[in-house]
């Protein structure tokens, strides 16, 4: 079965402040933590473009992948799709690259269609970059989406075969519905209808992450952690509450980074492999939900082949 090996992320240097954002808002800095948990966020500089930021995710897991697959809501055009371009920079020519253009969810989408690939490929790159500032932040400027959003990108590696952290299943849903209330035009800004947005959501990843944790025969106080879209502290902590774990079990760098989009997932995943080890056998639940609507889970598990 396939693993994930690797994990990898990068975020900008410039740190966005709450006392910032809430002057360029005019609106309170306090309401927005409260509102969101996020204290400050990560801003790309004007020349650095989503595939800047895809590069720099990846290069840390420096290695020949046969398959790579990107995964972005933000891209700068139409088409080319960043794929190809980030396959070049890394020096990966020849290899085929998919776009995916799935805002919040689509580094689930990536890992779950890598994870049935790698049979074929070998290993699969799988990166999700996103410059979610700009857009969040276009005229007419919405505080209530203005205060979500961060730039950066994350990635992982995963092996046909290989000891890591096994994939052993993943759902996904789709429901076109609702695909007015969260969308991104060409022009203009990210427009949200933040109720709905947060009841589909705070209903729709419990299911997902307990369909999949059924279908395994695991119950939510097995999984060691919970790798989520950091879309919102409040929602993560619906969620927690949900399918009946502590809010720690949930892992959460929103704070630091804000909503990242399809980055933010693989971001958290990064950030927390870099301070914790996995044990063999633990089980570690991914989820996510985003614009389309588009939610799923991921249930992986640390083995090590002798």
């Amino acid at each position: 079965m396939a693993a994930i090996v690797a994990f990898g992320r990068y975020v900008p240097e410039r740190v966005l402040g709450n006392a910032e954002l809430a002057e360029m808002l005019q609106c309170d800095a306090d309401w927005i933590l409260s509102a969101t948990g996020i204290e400050e966020r990560r801003v790309a500089r004007a020349d650095e473009t989503v595939v800047d930021l895809a590069v720099a995710a990846a290069r840390e897991l420096a290695t020949k992948p046969g398959l790579i697959i990107v995964s972005s809501a933000s891209s700068e055009r139409r088409f080319p799709g960043p794929a190809a371009q980030v396959a070049h920079r890394l020096g990966f020519d020849g290899i085929a690259a998919i776009d995916l253009p799935l805002a919040s969810c689509g580094s689930l989408f990536g890992m779950a269609l890598g994870a049935q690939l790698a049979a074929v490929y070998g290993e699969v790159l799988v990166i999700a970059a996103e410059k979610m500032s700009g857009p969040g932040l276009a005229a007419p400027l919405d505080k209530n989406v203005g205060i979500l959003f961060g730039d950066g990108a994350g990635a992982c590696l995963i092996s046909g075969g290989a000891s890591g952290l096994e994939v052993l299943d993943s759902v996904l849903h789709s429901d076109g519905s609702y695909a007015e209330d969260l969308r991104l035009e060409f022009d203009g800004p990210v427009q949200m209808n933040g109720r709905s947005v947060i009841m589909q959501a705070s209903r729709k990843m419990p299911a997902a992450i307990e369909e999949v944790l059924s279908r395994n025969g695991a119950g939510a106080d097995e999984v060691r952690v919970f790798l989520m879209h950091q879309a919102n502290q409040n929602l993560m902590d619906r969620v927690a509450k949900a399918i009946s774990v502590p809010a720690e079990r949930i892992y959460s760098n929103i704070r630091r980074f804000g909503n990242t989009s399809s980055a933010s997932m693989l971001i958290a995943a990064a950030e927390w492999s870099e301070s914790n080890t996995f044990d063999d056998g633990d089980l570690v639940c991914f989820a996510a939900f985003g614009a389309g609507f588009h939610w799923g889970a991921l249930l992986v598990r640390q083995t090590r082949h002798s």
